[in-house]
């Protein structure tokens, strides 16, 4: 519902003006839906890009959407929060679901992704036997390891599992402390070197998967432990990976994400399809308090000596709150009922 009382007048009918033009109401359900380019909705609503950029500055001095900067690229994405962008919301789900535009617009987003998914894929493909060497071109393998390591500790670990398991090294990394793990990749290719890796390992315990990191084909609230090694920058929507993620852990589970952080490094795009230059903390935090977890420990590994092609990995540790809510409710009704 569209909280109204924090709008004034003035501000009710600066964002009527922004979103009430055809190509502005476009872009805003396009953004909707995620983040894109300028390159992107040109492509998607043929129109020029002076003209697309136009657009957007409008819509972002009323607030309406955001931009961040990943080098050279410039990304923009509806608010997720705020009574402005509550009320476009409302705007967008008023039209009809057979609208011959917004649909058109649709279904050119859907290809465009598809397009983007099938580049990651075929370099997943293209790179399976050798991805553990890539890994090594940034920082230190071994100190990622350690590290991650340190920062799970050595509890034991009812069930793992490893969202883009790749090679399987995590499940390898982790042996001695899950009782059952499962790793998903959507490469096929992927698959069968990480099972060839862990028949070579004899760990039995763990299975791999094919799976959609979007859409898990697993139920949920069955995990303590959830990694996502290395896998974010390929993605166009890591929030939403994030939020499957935290779908999967049990209450008080934790997820740990090791990526990269920001950088300047533009020809990892094309030649090793990254979609994200690294992610920053305010950035990581904000995704993982929208699912619902709290960021508990970060790390940052610098590569050493200043070679320009190296980057630092970091790692982020979060827990699932609801443990904590939980046990902190009947304390709080006794509190309330003056006991």
């Amino acid at each position: 519902m569209v909280d109204q009382r924090e709008l004034g007048l003035d501000a009710l009918v600066d964002v009527l003006k922004a979103a009430g033009e055809p190509t502005r109401m476009r872009l805003l359900a396009l953004l909707g839906a995620g983040d894109l380019t300028v390159t992107d909705l040109t492509e998607i609503l043929g129109q020029s890009q002076p003209r697309i950029s136009r657009h957007l500055k409008l819509l972002a001095e009323v607030e309406l959407v955001d931009r961040y900067q990943e080098g050279a690229w410039a990304y923009f994405r509806l608010r997720q929060e705020g009574s402005r962008v509550s009320l476009v919301r409302a705007m967008l789900a008023s039209a009809t679901s057979d609208d011959a535009v917004l649909s058109r617009d649709a279904s050119r987003l859907v290809t465009l992704k598809k397009a983007r998914a099938e580049k990651a894929q075929a370099y997943f493909s293209r790179n399976a036997a050798g991805w553990d060497e890539l890994r090594r071109l940034h920082v230190s393998e071994r100190d990622v390891e350690t590290a991650l390591r340190d920062m799970v500790g050595d509890g034991p670990v009812e069930s793992l599992l490893d969202l883009g398991t790749g090679t399987g090294r995590i499940l390898q990394l982790f042996e001695g402390l899950y009782r059952r793990g499962i790793g998903i990749d959507a490469s096929r290719d992927m698959l069968a070197v990480a099972r060839s890796n862990l028949d070579r390992a004899g760990i039995t315990k763990a299975s791999i998967r094919h799976g959609d990191i979007f859409n898990l084909p697993l139920d949920g609230q069955v995990f303590d432990l959830v990694t996502i090694h290395q896998v974010l920058h390929f993605l166009d929507q890591p929030e939403a990976a994030i939020a499957e993620a935290a779908r999967m852990l049990t209450p008080g589970g934790r997820l740990v994400i090791i990526d990269f952080a920001p950088h300047g490094l533009e020809h990892l795009r094309d030649e090793h399809a990254h979609a994200r230059l690294g992610f920053s903390h305010q950035a990581m935090t904000d995704w993982l308090a929208k699912a619902g977890l709290q960021l508990e420990k970060t790390t940052d590994l610098s590569p050493e000596g200043t070679d320009g092609g190296k980057l630092t990995v970091t790692i982020w540790l979060a827990r699932d709150q609801r443990a904590v809510e939980e046990s902190e409710a009947p304390h709080q009704r006794m509190q309330a009922g003056g006991l």
